[in-house]
């Protein structure tokens, strides 16, 4: 009998993957029908002519694969505004590297211009110490300001460092420094938020309506990479006004889940205010949970160990007083808000495994962040704390080399190197474990993401040596990680393509469990469609916007 309703939307395919508990793959399913952002019927073509009506939309890809919608759990598309201007450096991998690409730059400024740049790798220095020799030559009494990839640090030449009073006295309440040479002057280097503030608080801002638009292309650009929904790991100042502008005339790209900072060294009172922000919501994001983070990086050697790093850093928590961060956690934990931490460094990781193990109520999810280096006795807390953890494959295999040869290796040694990324060791505990990408740290790229996750070595790079291996996810457990585990990670439900499911799906032209890691990397999302919206169509590659819904 046919159904009361015609379908919105009809999507017919090769393969359905539903990625629900009891049949990965849909049996003889070829489509979905979607009412109203809902999905009505998952069938045949046959069965899903009787959903086919005057007004359907179909989308007919016979050879496609359709999927439950990615969902990147780590991004800062609002703070990424800010983080990615000027020069792209990522690729540079020289100091000559960089010198050219800011020169570049400079030669198409104007006389009132800052310098700025972004995505700078530590590597470029060798194992010579960080400092603005590079941006001082370059931009000589022009003000300069360049990121690192991880955004945990900045380099500032002396024109940047004089126009924000930086002195290299500066205190600070967490463990942001100002790296000073011998006679304690400014090196340009700052670490932590705190100190690249000091510069940042005195950069050009732009305007309101640029990054009304600028946002929404960054939305768009990660809907075009497969992903329907992100995990913001923040609350940037204005980002309930950006969101709610974009709103005002169309919808947004992809959902969004923000979660706003509960920074080191805050008082308890904080975590009335962010209680009050919780659950303010627009048509496709929502506040929900808050992020906190015990420890900076490892590159920068601000992250905390529990032996000193090889320049003899990273030996402590961003919390001058770590006791307060567990304090933290009880409340929100009290509350009833849910948590992630940033826990980088093997001592970070102990110590809030441990913490979130201590807490009576367990009221909510409490999810750990990164986890690079962690030792055995950490990983048996893990499981017997009911946190569940997040991390990115990518930060493995972009940034770090299996014959340790690059700053983050060098800096840790090969003991704690091998104890890196330890993806599999998670999965394999029963640890819910969700994947991204931590843009603009990496590109938030859904299918790089799922191939790296299986190869330990960037999937465009046959010739490089994966990178301890033996911590490899399946390919079912890295799809798990971009569609069911990012919602079990937060004590939710979702990932998966069910009647009476949100209709968020991605379409690729492969099946991402049947081909090799290597092809997948190369695989092509076809369709992006968020809550029923066809929002990205390969065919025109274009967006389909419905104003004032």
């Amino acid at each position: 009998m046919s159904p009361e309703l015609v379908a919105d939307l009809v999507l017919l395919a090769g393969t359905v993957v539903t990625m629900t508990s009891d049949s990965t793959t849909a049996d003889d399913a070829e489509g979905i029908a979607v009412v109203s952002g809902e999905v009505v019927a998952i069938g045949s073509r046959a069965a899903l002519q009787s959903w086919i009506g005057e007004t359907t939309r179909v989308l007919d890809l016979p050879e496609a694969v359709l999927l439950p919608g990615f969902v990147d759990s780590h991004i800062h598309p609002v703070f990424g505004i800010e983080l990615t201007r000027g020069a792209d450096l990522s690729r540079c991998r020289t100091l000559a590297d960089v010198e050219s690409v800011l020169r570049a730059e400079v030669a198409g400024l104007a006389a009132e211009d800052w310098l700025l740049g972004w995505g700078l790798d530590p590597n470029v220095f060798g194992e010579e110490p960080v400092s603005h020799v590079i941006l001082n030559a370059v931009a000589g009494e022009r003000p300069a300001f360049i990121r690192f990839f991880d955004a945990h640090a900045a380099l500032a030449s002396d024109a940047a460092l004089a126009l924000g009073g930086v002195t290299g006295t500066e205190e600070f309440t967490d463990g942001s420094r100002v790296v000073t040479d011998e006679r304690g002057h400014p090196t340009g280097y700052l670490l932590e938020l705190q100190a690249i503030n000091l510069v940042e608080a005195v950069l050009p801002s732009l305007s309101f309506d640029h990054r009304v638009e600028a946002l929404y292309d960054v939305l768009l650009q990660m809907a075009r990479a497969g992903f329907t929904s992100g995990q913001v790991q923040d609350l940037a100042p204005d980002a309930i006004e950006l969101l709610q502008a974009i709103e005002a005339t169309r919808d947004l790209p992809i959902r969004l889940r923000m979660s706003p900072w509960y920074v080191p060294g805050a008082p308890l009172e904080e975590v009335a205010r962010l209680a009050e922000l919780q659950g303010t919501r627009g048509r496709h994001w929502v506040v929900e949970g808050v992020k906190l983070m015990i420890d900076g990086t490892i590159d920068n050697g601000t992250a905390w160990l529990h032996e000193p790093d090889c320049l003899g850093e990273s030996t402590a928590s961003l919390w001058l007083d770590p006791e307060q961060y567990r304090r933290a956690l009880t409340e929100l934990d009290r509350r009833g808000i849910p948590t992630t931490t940033h826990a980088i460094g093997d001592a970070g990781i102990d110590f809030v495994v441990r913490a979130i193990d201590s807490l009576t109520g367990h009221a909510v999810t409490h999810r750990i962040e990164h986890i690079e280096t962690m030792t055995d006795a950490a990983l048996e807390v893990f499981t017997s704390s009911k946190a569940t953890a997040s991390m990115q494959p990518t930060h493995c295999t972009l940034f770090t080399k299996a014959d340790e040869s690059d700053n983050w290796s060098r800096r840790l040694g090969h003991a704690r190197t091998a104890r890196g990324f330890r993806t599999r060791d998670l999965v394999g505990a029963g640890i819910p474990l969700a994947l991204g990408s931590d843009w603009p740290v990496a590109p938030s790229d859904a299918v790089g993401i799922l191939a790296d996750a299986q190869l330990r070595r960037p999937h465009d790079d046959p010739d490089a040596q994966p990178i301890n291996p033996d911590q490899a996810l399946t390919a079912m457990d890295a799809l798990r990680g971009l569609t069911v585990e990012p919602y079990r990670t937060i004590g939710r439900t979702g990932g998966d393509l069910h009647v009476g499911a949100i209709a968020d799906i991605t379409v690729l032209d492969r099946d991402p469990r049947a081909v090799s890691p290597e092809s997948l990397g190369a695989a092509e999302v076809l369709l992006t469609v968020v809550d029923g919206r066809v929002v990205i169509d390969v065919g025109a590659y274009s967006l389909t916007e419905e104003r004032g819904r």
